[in-house]
């Protein structure tokens, strides 16, 4: 039997025990999600096949070799649901999956949902593109170089621009039809200060490694009954970006600062790493973490997240770890096209204030070499009405990468 033809039977088995497995999770739009988007983790651990059927007792040997092969062939979506497909066959078939599936760190692609939350890869970028939609205030995350003709990119984020009287918020959801707070696919959120110049990036879950742990006692932020059993109704914060501010307004490029909390600045150093989660968290009703006080100024402990009365500690304080600090890229003046200039490297084709590119901004003392420092961890650019680029590499994920472009978007009147 040719390999095609395995992965098309792991496909209708995985239709087949899926219409008798969700009606256990009560989730409606879980069907949706898994044809047209990346399966959540969520799905993976609670589906269990109710008939094993003969594809569980492949020796182990042969199963290990058939994954290692779909992986290895199936390179880019949509080919690359296969992969997943075979992660959705049994709990046997999962766990080998995970075992050969690595992070974007190490084979540079996208497979399952906390991918988007794992740092991307140090050699090359991942390109992205962003599409926005005027009319519903929709921006949507979009897996490849430009838009396809058929229509068949790899949606990977979402975000909906939700405006309020003291600023504005950008919910970030997994799909492009769900953004409540209180859904399975909520991943997190962006919010802005009055003016547009200030804004924080709050993650559904803690940043790995911080040892933050929910509190029991503290107020819920929904009511018991509106929430999920393994929704985490927690927003932590994980960066801070800040516009300078402009009085004069004269017209030109913006100049932004990006605090990265939750990675330290060694991540840039060479041989450093950053936090990298592995499975989206199993947090039940009964553990909901407090809410957190507004983001904090200049660089704060990375294990400190948590708690409020932390924040206003120093940089310096004992046991601090210093956060990475991402800064844009200043562009040169081109006396010819009488215009502000940046290489893009042929990734952006049409002026804007919009566009950027964001590099590490740290200190002679962390050794850090200037390869490292010239290196663009971010860029972002239009090339169409309604079409920007996104390209982002280690030590940030595609969430992060995602939330700091959406602050690009909101209306700066201070800064020009």
């Amino acid at each position: 039997m040719s390999l095609r033809s395995i992965v098309r039977e792991l496909k209708e088995m995985r239709d087949g025990i899926g219409n008798t497995s969700r009606r256990r999770v009560g989730n409606r739009n879980s069907q949706r999600r898994t044809k047209s988007h990346i399966v959540p983790d969520i799905t993976l651990t609670t589906l269990e096949p109710v008939q094993q059927g003969q594809w569980a007792n492949i020796p182990p040997e042969l199963l290990l070799d058939i994954i290692r092969r779909v992986e290895e062939t199936e390179t880019s979506w949509p080919a690359r649901a296969a992969v997943v497909s075979c992660a959705s066959v049994c709990k046997s078939w999962r766990a080998v999956t995970k075992e050969i599936v690595q992070t974007p760190e190490q084979c540079g692609r996208l497979t399952f949902p906390i991918s988007l939350k794992q740092p991307g890869p140090r050699d090359s970028p991942i390109q992205c593109f962003i599409r926005r939609d005027r009319e519903t205030s929709v921006y949507q995350l979009y897996y490849g170089l430009v838009p396809s003709e058929n229509e068949s990119d790899k949606l990977l984020l979402a975000a909906k621009k939700i405006r309020r009287a003291t600023g504005t918020d950008f919910i970030i959801s997994l799909v492009a039809d769900d953004f409540s707070r209180s859904s399975n696919a909520y991943v997190g959120k962006l919010r802005s200060n009055f003016l547009g110049t200030k804004f924080t990036i709050y993650d559904s879950q803690p940043p790995q490694g911080t040892g933050i742990q929910p509190n029991r006692r503290s107020s819920r932020r929904f009511h018991s009954k509106q929430v999920s059993p393994r929704v985490p109704a927690c927003n932590y914060i994980i960066s801070t970006i800040a516009y300078e501010l402009n009085v004069l307004r004269t017209r030109g490029p913006r100049r932004m600062n990006c605090i990265m909390n939750s990675i330290p600045v060694s991540a840039v150093q060479e041989g450093g790493t950053a936090p990298t989660p592995t499975s989206f968290p199993q947090i039940t009703d009964e553990h909901i973490c407090p809410a957190l006080a507004p983001a904090p100024k200049g660089n704060v402990p990375i294990g400190d997240l948590s708690n409020s009365s932390l924040l206003e500690m120093p940089a310096q304080s004992q046991g601090s770890v210093e956060s990475l600090v991402l800064k844009n890229k200043s562009p040169r003046w081109h006396e010819q096209l009488q215009c502000w200039c940046l290489n893009f490297r042929g990734r952006v084709t049409v002026a804007s204030v919009k566009n950027f590119q964001l590099v590490a901004a740290v200190d002679p003392s962390h050794n850090v070499s200037a390869a490292e420092q010239e290196k663009v961890i971010l860029q972002f650019g239009k090339i169409g009405k309604d079409i920007f680029t996104m390209d982002y590499r280690y030590p940030i994920s595609a969430f992060q990468a995602f939330a700091i472009c959406l602050s690009s978007f909101d209306t700066k009147p201070a800064c020009e």
